[in-house]
């Protein structure tokens, strides 16, 4: 009996991704262009990876031989693909992108699994001329962009997948076999990315950078914060260094918070009681429940937040949303 198992990671740009003012001058004039986040399920990645809809995908495809409940033999295909590059200047000109070679392996693990590893990644096609802080001091070609996947098959037909690595940018999301979101990126870091991702210090000069996974958010906050990112008045961003309380419990509270990028960890009576990634909608009971804060918000990592107004969201869905939340608790 063979058995095929699947899983893919997109890597996309974030709308306040990009850091610093240099940084940010080709978004805000409009010359280059952050991505709308993507779907919660994706049919056909080649053709979302072509639309134009992610900047890159590593799509990881393995199987796996077994006869009398022993595996017998094991292989892995799948490739990164990556997308183009438009820039604005007076007209759009779009540059492909440099893939890098895919670097595949496998072992088995006891009796009854298998462990599949791919990295896929490359780098625009756009030049980034730019002062970097170790030899040679001056880099041209765009920072490298990857993501290192890992599948593991078992006998039995079941599946465990982790993003082992990724570069510090963009953000990575990764989906199981049939194109539903399993897992995102915490943390997007343009800067370190912008002056650390070459040579070396990639996967292919025998470096990874380990990802910080979380967990996705209900479909319920994703929508929300759809709505709240893109509709209305645009909101405030808010950013944290570690250690930063975003709200302490107790205190008077009116507005929303979306938590863009980073990890805050929730404290309920001086007690840890869970974290959050990208995506968490916040601050929602104090809203409902009388103004006061019902947790202590602390950064974990950097953060940064999208404030709204009370009036940006129904009340009907501040309520779905907070129920979600303590079923999730329960």
């Amino acid at each position: 009996m063979r058995l095929e198992r699947s899983a893919t990671a997109i890597s996309w740009i974030p709308s306040e991704a990009v850091t610093g003012i240099v940084y940010k001058v080709p978004f805000s004039v409009g010359m280059a262009s952050y991505d709308d986040p993507p779907p919660d399920h994706i049919n056909d990645i080649p053709e979302f990876v072509a639309a134009g809809r992610c900047r890159f995908a590593n799509r990881l495809h393995a199987w796996v031989e077994i006869e009398n409940g022993r595996i017998i033999g094991f292989g892995q295909e799948g490739a990164g693909q990556l997308g183009s590059t438009t820039l604005r200047l007076g007209r759009a000109m779009t540059f492909a992108a440099v893939a890098f070679a895919d670097r595949q392996s496998a072992e088995q693990v006891g009796d009854d699994a298998v462990r599949f590893v791919q990295t896929a990644g490359g780098r625009t096609g756009v030049p980034a001329p730019r002062r970097v802080n170790h030899p040679p001091y001056v880099q041209f070609s765009a920072p490298a962009a990857w993501t290192t996947l890992t599948l593991t098959v078992r006998v039995d037909g079941s599946t465990e997948t982790t993003l082992e690595g990724a570069s510090p940018f963009p953000r990575h999301w990764v989906y199981d076999g049939d194109g539903r979101l399993l897992s995102k990126s915490s943390l997007v870091d343009y800067r370190t990315w912008s002056v650390k991702a070459f040579g070396r210090r990639t996967p292919w000069g025998d470096e990874d950078s380990p990802a910080l996974v979380h967990e996705v958010e209900t479909a319920l906050e994703r929508e929300v914060s759809r709505r709240i990112m893109t509709t209305g008045k645009r909101p405030r961003i808010r950013r944290l260094a570690i250690g930063d309380l975003l709200t302490e419990q107790g205190q008077e509270g009116a507005e929303l918070y979306v938590l863009l990028d980073g990890v805050l960890s929730v404290d309920v009576d001086g007690e840890v009681v869970a974290e959050v990634g990208p995506g968490a909608v916040l601050g929602e009971r104090a809203l409902l429940e009388g103004g006061r804060r019902s947790s202590t918000l602390r950064a974990v990592t950097r953060c940064a937040v999208a404030v709204a107004q009370r009036d940006s969201v129904d009340e009907g869905v501040l309520r779905e949303v907070a129920e979600g939340h303590r079923r999730e608790k329960d």
